[in-house]
This record gives C-alpha cells, structure tokens and sequence, in this order.
C-alpha cells in the first residue's frame, strides 16, 4: 500500500469499529477485527488480557524499545449523531473515540511494517481493552504487554480543542479518579411525624453540603481536585420517610498525594454530619486510576514530533491542565517512561456545523482528519519516514 491507501483503508477501518461498539471486556470482535489486519499485514501478534493484542515489529533490532497504545472499548450510549456509519448496536456507541485510536494505530502498524527495515528498535503495538474503568492497562501490564518495552506513548482525542493543536505537558496531564459509596441508615416513619423518625433524606442533604468544603477548606488552593456527588437515590412514598439513602459520587485528583486525604475526609464528614442527624453513614471510598503524569523526556521528544507534524505553535492553548478527565494510561506510566498527548479536532465542517459534543456524549462525533496526523506522528517517533504532508 502507498500512503494514501494507509490512511483510506484507517479511516474505512474507524467506520467498521463505529458500526461495531463493544463495551468493556467484552471486545471479541474488536479484537478479531485488530487480528485478522495484523495477519493480512503479516505482523506477528499474541494475545492478551483476553482481548488485548500485542504486536512487535523489528523484534531483533538493537535500539530503543518503544511501544504504542490504542484502547478498544465502546460506552453504554445510545448514539445521536448523525453520521452515515452510525452504531448499529442500540445503546452502545464509541463515544469517546477509542475507534479512532484503534484505527490510527493499525494506520502505523501499515506503514511501520513496510518501513521495518528503517525501525532502529523494536516497535510495540498495544491495543487494549477496557480502558472505561475496566483496568484493561493493569491486566495488559501483567500479561507481559511491556515487557522489554523502555518507553511508551499514548493519546487522546480532545473535542474541546482545535484541529491542529495538541497538548502533552510535563508532568500531569490527566487526572487520577475514584469513588465513594455510602448509605445513610435511619429510621422510617409518617411524614407527619419526622419526630418519630430519623430521616436520612435530610441527613443525605447535609452530608452532600458538607462534602464541598474538602475542596474549599481542607485541602490547600494549589491542590487541583474535584468531589461530586452525583447519585442520592431514596426510595419512598410521598407521604413515607425512608429507612435509608444511597448516596455515590466521584473524586478527581491531580497529585497522588492528595488520594489519602481526600478518602479520609469523605469518610470522616460524613460519619459525623450523619451522627448529627441521629443517623449512620456506612461509607466506602474506591480508588481507581493514578493521574496520568508525563515524563519529562518523553513528553519533550513527544512534543517535537508533533510540532514536527503540526507548527511549531501547536501547543498554544488556554485549556488549562491536567484535565480532571481520567485514564488508565496511568498504570503503563507507573511502569516506564512516557507520555501521553491530547489532540485537538475541533473544527468547521463545510455545512457549517462545528465538533463540539465532548467525550462520552451521544452526539459526540470523532474528527477522521486526525488520524493521518497522529499516524506521522507515530511515524516521527518511531524513526521512519512518511511522505510530506500539508501542516
């Protein structure tokens, strides 16, 4: 294939997966999909994490050790987008993109195996499955995806930026998240008689208050963090006080240093905004991703592929960061060094209209004029030449 078929078959390969979501652990056709292009481009894979697929090009070359990685899974959405290649899975739909990762990384796994005999080093491919709080990086990682690996890049489509501008900062670039779970046990009762209840509506009320001063007063102004409360679920009768509430919600954080504090508060105000109420709060804080933090180097080396690829002022941006957003990019970080980029691809479609529905919304709709841009990029990082293109 030249050039140009690379990114026409990528960008026909981005429509199949649309049509085809699956969600997290469950990407059997994704992954056979991956496999079967892999074979037809004789690039030797194995399996992974069931539905993970790991592809090494250059295996005996002497030099670096790189790797890239594109996740897999779809989001339970039901699509609204109005595209030709629309979901036809009802209540699945690749809302975040992952299609466009995955395409972009068979893209170069095209171009680096007809440009093999240039890869300085082995070139890893990783395609992962269940990024969406699955942990898929965690059982790749465990499986052996990084072995031998000395560096690994990774990205992420970002709608709220232009086509044409990427980000990928020292240090943290997205953020680390977790949960919590708490019920409120009171006692039921008449309506007309809160008296002789213990109501934990009301208490579910306070504690819900309670919890925004974390960010406002207990941790310091330079700690980049977010609790929400985002579920309160109590069910009763008009005229029935509840025996207990549930109430979940969600914590992002910038700074690993920030998790332990952040749960025990949870914890603490709500234990004791519900003792105060004549009520108990059994509460369970769950962590899940670390903050995505970019090493130095890598994100260094990162960035000038892309200003390589995009202008040397692509990285001018008032997005401030590290998005609250989160990503198990996380665990591959924690294990060599790297780095991870947002790409913008917000722009003017020739109809007027203009991509602005954010990740995981059902009328978000992926830009296919990133993914020749990412693919040069890879192609920069890898060490092989790709045809010259219009900045």
């Amino acid at each position: 294939m030249n050039w140009n078929d690379v990114v026409r078959e990528s960008v026909e390969i981005r429509h199949w997966f649309h049509r085809h979501p699956e969600l997290t652990w469950e990407e059997k056709n994704t992954a056979s999909r991956i496999r079967q292009q892999l074979t037809a481009w004789q690039i030797p894979w194995r399996g992974c994490a069931e539905f993970g697929t790991v592809a090494t090009l250059a295996a005996q070359a002497p030099g670096e050790h790189i790797a890239f990685r594109a996740d897999m899974d779809a989001l339970p959405i039901t699509e609204n987008a109005a595209v030709e290649f629309c979901s036809t899975d009802p209540g699945k739909m690749h809302a975040c993109g992952h299609d466009g990762h995955m395409a972009a990384l068979l893209g170069a796994a095209a171009w680096f195996k007809q440009q093999e005999a240039q890869l300085q080093g082995p070139v890893t491919l990783i395609f992962q499955p269940a990024e969406e709080g699955g942990h898929g990086a965690k059982k790749m990682i465990e499986e052996g995806a990084l072995d031998g690996v000395d560096s690994i890049f990774g990205w992420h489509n970002w709608p709220a930026l232009p086509a044409g501008t990427a980000l990928c900062p020292d240090g943290a670039v997205m953020s680390g998240n977790g949960t919590f779970h708490m019920t409120i046990k009171g006692r039921g009762g008449h309506a007309s008689q809160p008296e002789a209840a213990r109501d934990p509506v009301l208490a579910a009320a306070a504690i819900t208050l309670n919890l925004q001063q974390i960010i406002s007063r207990r941790l310091p102004a330079q700690a980049a963090a977010v609790v929400s409360v985002t579920t309160i679920v109590a069910d009763s009768n008009v005229t029935v006080i509840p025996e207990s509430v549930r109430l979940e919600g969600s914590i992002r954080l910038s700074d690993p240093r920030w998790r332990q504090p952040i749960n025990a508060l949870i914890d603490e105000i709500a234990t004791n905004t519900a003792a105060a109420y004549g009520v108990t709060a059994d509460v369970e804080v769950r962590s899940r991703y670390e903050a995505t933090i970019n090493d130095h180097e890598a994100a260094a080396r990162y960035r000038q592929a892309i200003q390589a690829e995009l202008g040397e002022h692509c990285h001018e941006s008032d997005l401030l960061l590290p998005i609250m957003a989160s990503e198990d990019f996380s665990y591959y970080l924690n294990k060599v060094p790297g780095a991870f980029a947002l790409v913008g691809m917000a722009e003017d479609e020739p109809d007027g209209a203009v991509y602005q529905a954010p990740c995981h919304s059902p009328e978000y709709r992926f830009n296919d004029r990133i993914i020749e841009s990412v693919i040069r990029v890879f192609c920069r990082l890898a060490g092989v030449t790709a045809p010259a293109g219009d900045k």
